[in-house]
């Protein structure tokens, strides 16, 4: 059998962002099927690194490659943008429109019409809200804006499921929830995550977390850019 598709490649790459030491990550493979937690990146510098993947920016040194293809060789905003819909970023970055209930939060990748959603609208909506975590019809009316951390961690889900990605991108996803949360939460990605049968990528301080839901964890040692696995973890290919 083939090994799966190497959906993100990152080899010798540095990136200085005006901080005491660059960027450095020597060598970083997600699969197809695949999910990897990375342990050792701080918020910036996982906001660095996403971008890089995404191709919002690139190395100062170093390749990365995407989909089979150099992030250097996108060559316009099109070809940008059609890479970008492969991933899905589940980030605080992803900015939810706080007067809007969940219901019309989630429609937004779909239609920027979210007054009066159609019923095959309203469907597709309420179909993703179920896999998220949101199963009646008076958590879709909530508004967004006082969602508990859980609620709005649940919601930026959604909204980087909606385009069905083939990879995602999660930057310190836990890191506003307490214990409790944070281990459902873990449960419920994992189980999402394997039932699209997508890559995902998870950047986390919490290695509780991590050894949830992720097939191997990686600890970056800043200085060298190596990522080692960490101590008890299954590999992936064993």
């Amino acid at each position: 059998m083939p090994p799966p598709e190497a959906l993100v490649q990152l080899r010798n790459v540095v990136k200085d962002y005006r901080s005491l030491r660059p960027l450095r990550v020597e060598s970083l493979d997600l699969h197809s099927g695949q999910t990897l937690a990375l342990c050792g990146f701080d918020q910036m510098t996982a906001e660095i690194l996403v971008d890089l993947i995404t191709a919002a920016i690139v190395p100062d040194a170093g390749e990365v490659r995407v989909f089979g293809q150099p992030t250097t060789a996108i060559a316009d905003r099109e070809a940008w943008l059609r890479t970008l819909d492969r991933f899905g970023m589940l980030t605080e970055r992803a900015v939810l429109v706080e007067q809007f209930t969940v219901e019309q939060n989630l429609a937004i990748p779909y239609s920027l019409s979210v007054e009066n959603l159609t019923p095959d609208l309203r469907a597709r909506v309420a179909t993703l809200a179920a896999e998220i975590g949101f199963t009646s019809a008076s958590d879709l009316e909530r508004q967004s804006g006082i969602l508990p951390p859980l609620g709005r961690l649940r919601l930026r889900l959604g909204r980087a499921l909606a385009m069905n990605p083939a990879v995602l991108l999660a930057e310190h996803p836990n890191a506003t929830l307490p214990p409790d949360d944070a281990a459902r939460f873990a449960g419920d990605l994992k189980r999402i995550v394997t039932s699209r049968g997508m890559a995902a990528l998870v950047l986390t301080a919490d290695q509780q977390f991590a050894r949830v839901l992720a097939d191997e964890v990686l600890v970056l040692h800043p200085a060298t850019g190596t990522l080692k696995s960490s101590s008890g973890w299954r590999r992936w290919f064993s």
